[in-house]
């Protein structure tokens, strides 16, 4: 039986620190298309220089998620003094797993979590010897933790806390993409003065700014340093300090009574600093170690062709000679994607795993394809892949394919209006200020509006450090204080507009300004469908600057856009989820569901429901879909705590049904792990078996709403089927095309001649695509812009 060199090198790579250092130190690289590309270009050399000079047994990508970590969820502020990502940067975050991809490089994350948790469970599996499958090729004997080195490869000093040894040790970046070193054991105390497992107690005493993590005020990083070389971790501070005797020795110490004084105080905030800081290594991530070492799977062909098609060219010659480092090693047989559909595979797989969006070659790579028929039988899931995501697949390729007619020459024009409109808001801004400044810095517009303005703090939230927020939801609340404010809310709303919209799409337009957005069928865990490239789902519709851009998607020469909108979708499953006789009898009554709730709730007659018991009323309606809490619905309300307490609890006083539906939902879930919605689809919700009340009461929420919104999905998805088979028994299917899927709402684009025998098709394949015991309403509109529809 084979062995293996002494020592097998394993790299674990934080995909989010590289590529954010990689994007500043290149901000301006671009492709010829437009496409932004420098954090890419910085990712892909730093990850051949990692191959050529650590010459890894194993590579693993491990990546930050959209969604708010468990550590936003406890803490808000966590990290808020970081400023928003830009969009160009956004753009190549999400690009960048093509490059991991190309490389044969596997990817993992998990909701709710950052990269360093990843990388933490990963390194505790493997020092743990949990290598997972080698029964490929028995001849390869798996790594023993032992004869291991793990590297951690970022550009983020957290994951100095892992450091064991020389065990694991950190590869990272001193400054801009050149300067490395590599952490040990050895190296960290030089630097710190203590073991590599105190640095979570370091910052839980000091602090960190980076992540706004307050610490204990009054404590820097000398006196940390020196708290932690005398008395060890802060459990440990803190119990001899509550000892007999505990303050004299501390005073032994050298420690000066004020800093006693101090950590007396603070020993909440010095724990709670602590676990904010500290990395999780008990993420539930299905982990596998195969038999064969990354240069035995891997093949330049799939790489060549993302570099040529990202234009760089220099990296492709440098892409050649990686592979020369398995020529070594005896040939094995490589790894490929199983010889069915990617996407229908891509799809059964994200049914049995809601948490895996958008999967990627090596989730199918990692899933035995003999088991994934079975596993969705076994699940109850095969109804919903056979009759609801399959026959989507060519439906989707073909609305993405005709795409939807912009026009350019307005968003130019909007361009220029809206520039021109954001120089005349920021210097007004100024002229308000009584001097210019960084208005998108958070420091700097709170000097100016508290300081230099003295605008009152009362009633507004502080950051962890201390400072006063300047969120938009703080800003709010001082509109009437100062004609600066408004004038700052306008200025972020339209920055956001024209970086977001006006100036990206133009960038994303075929020869024939044609936008060809993506639409991803297994975009979110609910089975909502998401678009990218750009968003269309979050094109803004209220607000009327927002709402222009709509204009900019027009009809063809010729045609006609028509939208379908499903009325009150989530609502109407809740109806029937629930199976409540009063929210079931208002639907088949065709009355107004928020004028007939808030007389409900308000014990009133519906004659006598006034807009703004109405207004409240569809408040709840709508928030009581998406879990909404007290405090939510009292931002939403704009009242009281106990106001809202009262209006939530009347509520469900007065919809008893609704109250016990939701709660079976969520003791459902916490058994099982999963909700289902009406069609079977699952949701898994491992976090609501959370031992922290922040993370286990999110999950509650996601709970709550996951049925009503996946079952909704579900309904739109078999609408989609049920008119793309009408519109072809109509003899219609070259006049009638599917362009966009917007939540409930669905855009067509059809010739004109047959708008009128069309639209009734459509709307009646809607409406009667499933037999519930509520009506389903469509509201439809025509017009030549998709801002400018006419119902």
């Amino acid at each position: 039986m084979a062995k293996r060199a002494e020592k097998t090198k394993i790299v674990l790579i934080d995909a989010h620190a590289i590529l954010h250092r990689a994007y500043h130190a290149l901000p301006d690289f671009s492709s010829s298309q437009g496409e932004p590309t420098g954090g890419l270009y910085g990712l892909a050399s730093m990850l051949m220089r990692i191959i050529t000079d650590l010459k890894p047994d194993y590579l693993f990508a491990c990546y930050d998620r959209a969604e708010p970590t468990f550590r936003k969820q406890v803490y808000e502020d966590y990290k808020a003094k970081r400023p928003k990502a830009e969009p160009e940067l956004i753009a190549q975050i999400i690009r960048s797993r093509d490059i991991f991809t190309a490389l044969h490089i596997p990817i993992y994350d998990q909701p709710g979590f950052e990269a360093d948790d990843i990388i933490g469970t990963l390194v505790k599996k493997l020092t743990k010897g949990l290598g997972g499958e080698t029964s490929k090729h028995p001849e390869v004997l798996p790594p023993s933790p032992l004869s291991t080195q793990i590297i951690i490869a970022s550009g983020d000093m957290d994951t100095l806390q892992l450091v064991d040894d020389d065990r694991v040790v950190v590869f990272t970046l001193k400054k801009g993409l050149n300067d490395t070193v590599i952490y040990d054991e050895k190296l960290v105390r030089e630097r710190y003065g203590f073991e590599p497992k105190f640095l979570i107690d370091y910052k839980g005493l000091r602090g960190d700014p980076s992540d706004n993590i307050i610490g204990v005020e009054g404590i820097g990083e000398k006196t940390a340093t020196t708290l932690i070389q005398e008395f060890g971790a802060i459990e440990d501070l803190y119990k001899k300090l509550k000892s007999k005797n505990g303050e004299a020795g501390f005073l032994a110490k050298g420690i000066k009574p004020r800093i006693i004084e101090i950590l007396k105080n603070n020993e909440e905030e010095a724990i709670f600093s602590k676990t904010l800081a500290t990395i999780r290594t008990d993420v539930e991530i299905d982990f596998k170690l195969t038999a064969q070492t990354w240069a035995e799977t891997f093949d330049t062909a799939e790489a060549e062709k993302l570099f040529n098609e990202l234009e760089f060219r220099t990296l492709i010659g440098r892409v050649k000679k990686l592979k020369a480092l398995g020529s070594e090693t005896s040939k094995r047989p490589e790894v490929s994607l199983p010889s069915a559909d990617f996407k229908e595979l891509a799809i059964a797989i994200w049914l049995i795993n809601s948490d895996l969006t958008n999967p990627k070659s090596e989730d199918i790579i990692n899933y035995p394809q003999e088991k994934i028929l079975p596993d969705l039988e076994k699940l109850g899931l095969k109804k919903v892949y056979e009759e609801i995501e399959l026959p989507l697949i060519p439906i989707l390729e073909q609305a993405q394919s005709r795409g939807i007619k912009v026009d350019k020459k307005l968003l130019s024009e909007l361009s220029k209006d809206y520039h021109l409109k954001l120089t005349k808001l920021e210097k007004n801004i100024y002229k308000l200020a009584g001097a210019e400044f960084n208005i998108n810095s958070p420091k700097q517009l709170g000097e100016i509006l508290f300081i230099k303005l003295n605008l009152s703090i009362k009633g507004l939230k502080k950051t962890a450090g201390g400072s006063q927020s300047t969120r938009e939801s703080e800003l709010v609340k001082l509109k009437d204080a100062h004609p600066i404010i408004v004038e700052i809310l306008a200025y972020r709303e339209l920055q956001k507009l024209l970086s977001t919209y006006i100036d990206n799409i133009p960038k994303l337009l075929d020869e024939n300004n044609v936008l060809h957005a993506t639409l991803n069928q297994t975009g979110t865990t609910t089975g909502r469908m998401s678009s990218s490239n750009p968003n269309v789902q979050n094109i803004p519709t209220r607000d009327e600057q927002g709402a222009v851009i709509r204009n900019a998607f027009v009809a063809r020469e010729g045609y006609e856009l028509m939208a379908f909108d499903y009325s009150q979708i989530e609502l109407r499953v809740l109806a029937v989820l629930s199976e409540d006789p009063d929210l079931v009898r208002i639907f088949k009554a065709g009355k107004d569901i928020h004028s007939s709730v808030a007389a409900k709730v308000f014990g009133v007659k519906e004659g006598a429901v006034t807009k703004e018991m109405r207004r409240r009323a569809k408040v709840i309606n709508f928030g009581i879909i998406y879990g909404m809490g007290v405090n939510a619905l009292k931002a939403n309300l704009g009242t009281t705590r106990d106001e809202a307490q009262q209006f939530m609890d009347n509520y469900f006083a007065s919809f008893p049904t609704i109250k016990k539906y939701f709660e079976l939902v969520i003791a459902g879930a916490r058994e099982r792990g999963y909700t289902e919605t009406l069609f079977g689809r699952r949701r898994y919700l491992p976090a609501l078996r959370s031992p922290l009340p922040q993370i286990k009461a999110g999950a509650e929420r996601m709970a709550m709403n996951a049925p009503l919104q996946g079952t909704a999905a579900d309904i739109i998805k078999l609408a989609m089927i049920r008119v793309d088979q009408d519109i072809k028994e109509a003899g219609l299917e070259n006049d009638v095309f599917l362009l966009l899927q917007i939540h409930d709402e669905l855009i067509f684009e059809v010739k004109k001649e047959v708008t009128a025998r069309a639209l009734p098709i459509i709307k009646k394949a809607m409406e009667q695509v499933v037999d519930i015991p509520v009506p389903i309403e469509v509201s439809s509109a025509v017009g030549p812009r998709w801002g400018e529809l006419e119902k």
